[in-house]
């Protein structure tokens, strides 16, 4: 999601106001196994599986249609508000949006480009343990071979299983595989598109979704096809009368912005579609974490539903339960899924496992990013995996694919500077661990999502710390300019007498240091194993 567009968002019901216990299943929704659709029942029988906490990096192919324009996110959704820069570039790429809607985008998704071996390669040498594929965004496009919804990658845009090709590569390199499910917001999403230009010469006009039906596909690509449900219908379109694109956004913005968590009241068959479609993704592909872009879970009951129906699943599938992540979870609900963190952080080492997910760029391409070099670079990425594991979490990170399914040269840079900093420090990161603490220094983060944009650089004073194999890894955030490595943490008084017996570099050999009461100081050589992000392995009885 785009951060830009969900800060304007208010949460309109967020995970705490779900019911937390007492509700029951109908119809066997939630199958048959241990777990009941309650928060209670999650809460007392799950645990994070190992393969998630020993995992530390996934990586996201978070593409699909939207990708086309190379314009950034919600592409579907902002191309319909008048005024707005993606409006203005659909007009000048496109055509209005009365005649060229978002279904004409569809068509021109080929993925001709799509190269997804050579991308998981990529992937894995940069150290993804899991690789997550983007199922459903809120545009309502299926992206592997639904049998509920006609609107999915086999039959229109690429006429590929995205989702299927993705699970099968993924699994023959032994990574795990997860699928992100963003469908739910998709009725209050598409209403800008149910609008109409309230200002100019086209002003009172609708735009395609408020006009289009089936019939009007003969001769088309899209013949046999019904607009409405890709659009979702007009749950809550803008009435007529409104002459000011001023007070069209805040129409916009008081109803179908906010970021509802609840069934719509009047569109049943959009739930049933979500739920039915959502059954069949995960039984076609038996995912091992499913991605909710949700506040707690999806369409209240229905959320409770389908993960106590894929955990049950699961233990029949593998014996082991998967990963399930919602955002802004309650503390007690942190135990029944794994929270993840959408472009924010933790501040402190947390008691359950987590997850914090993000993007070298925009969720969908951005061309801008690429023309002006502004991805975010590879060490700012070591550096954010490295608080995060030392906080007991995960990292998903997202590169952006262009609409034909490639990579600019730019992410390949990345890439390849990720990989050559895992093949030395990975030991630091994979399998590990947290320690009694996660680290020291001066730079401090807020806990919360969306806070990636006031974050303050790291210093070569960040210290992160890790365990593994009974040693204790220590990570500086940045070079120090002065080839010293101090750490408080691991002075006497704070190790309460205990000594530090030897400190090597990793990709390198033992160092000099010395350890006082105040702290442990590490005298660095000329040589620099890594570009960025040194890691120390700290032996010393009784410091694990």
């Amino acid at each position: 999601m785009s951060s830009t567009r969900r800060n304007l968002l208010k949460a309109g019901l967020a995970a705490s106001a779900l019911p937390v216990a007492g509700c029951a299943t109908t119809g066997g929704a939630a199958g048959s196994g241990p777990f009941r659709p309650t928060w209670d029942s999650l809460i007392s029988g799950y645990s994070t599986p190992d393969w998630f906490r020993d995992a530390k990096l996934g990586l996201w192919a978070h593409w699909g249609p939207q990708c086309v324009p190379e314009f950034g996110d919600w592409y579907g959704r902002q191309m319909y508000i008048q005024g707005n820069p993606f409006y203005e570039h659909h007009l000048r790429h496109y055509g209005h949006p009365s005649e060229t809607g978002f279904l004409n985008i569809i068509g021109q998704w080929k993925a001709d480009a799509w190269q997804p071996e050579e991308l998981l390669d990529l992937f894995q040498a940069a150290g993804a343990r899991y690789v997550v594929a983007m199922a459903q965004h809120h545009d309502n496009l299926d992206l592997f071979d639904s049998k509920h919804h006609a609107w999915n990658s086999t039959r229109v845009g690429p006429g590929k299983d995205i989702v299927g090709t993705w699970e099968r590569l993924v699994r023959q390199r032994g990574l795990r595989f997860g699928v992100s499910n963003h469908g739910a917001h998709a009725w209050h999403w598409w209403q800008t598109a149910y609008g109409y230009d309230a200002e100019g010469p086209r002003a009172g006009r609708r735009y395609d979704a408020a006009t289009l039906t089936r019939a009007d596909g003969a001769g088309k690509w899209w013949y046999g096809l019904d607009p409405q449900e890709l659009y979702t219908g007009p749950t809550f379109a803008p009435p007529n009368g409104i002459s000011s694109i001023a007070e069209m956004n805040a129409w916009h913005d008081e109803r179908d912005g906010q970021w509802i968590e609840t069934p719509p009241e009047n569109n049943p068959a959009f739930t049933r579609s979500w739920v039915a479609r959502q059954r069949d993704l995960v039984d076609r592909y038996k995912p091992d974490l499913v991605y909710f872009d949700n506040y707690g879970l999806p369409l209240g009951q229905h959320g409770l539903d389908a993960t106590a129906y894929l955990y049950n699943a699961s233990l029949e599938w593998r014996g082991e339960l998967p990963v399930v992540n919602g955002k802004r979870l309650e503390p007690r609900q942190r135990r029944g899924i794994v929270e993840t963190v959408e472009r924010g952080f933790n501040d402190a080492l947390m008691p359950e496992p987590w997850q914090t997910d993000t993007c070298i760029g925009d969720w969908h391409y951005n061309r801008s990013r690429f023309e002006h070099h502004s991805y975010v670079p590879a060490k700012s990425v070591v550096q954010r995996l490295c608080d995060v594991v030392s906080k007991n979490g995960n990292l998903l990170l997202s590169i952006p694919m262009r609409g034909d399914g490639s990579i600019d040269a730019d992410e390949r840079a990345i890439l390849g500077d990720l990989a050559a900093w895992v093949r030395v420090n990975g030991e630091a990161i994979f399998e590990s661990r947290p320690w009694r603490m996660y680290g020291e220094g001066p730079t401090a983060v807020a806990a919360g999502m969306h806070g990636e944009g006031g974050a303050r650089p790291w210093t070569s004073g960040d210290i992160r710390f890790t365990t593994r194999a009974g040693i204790l890894y220590a990570l500086a955030l940045d070079w120090p300019e002065d080839g010293k490595v101090r750490i408080r943490a691991l002075g006497r008084q704070a190790l309460e007498g205990r000594a530090v017996e030897r400190v090597e570099l990793v990709g390198g050999g033992a160092l000099p240091f010395s350890q006082t009461a105040e702290g442990l100081v590490i005298d660095l050589p000329s040589d620099r194993p890594v570009a960025f992000v040194p890691a120390f392995r700290i032996r010393g009885a009784g410091l694990v």
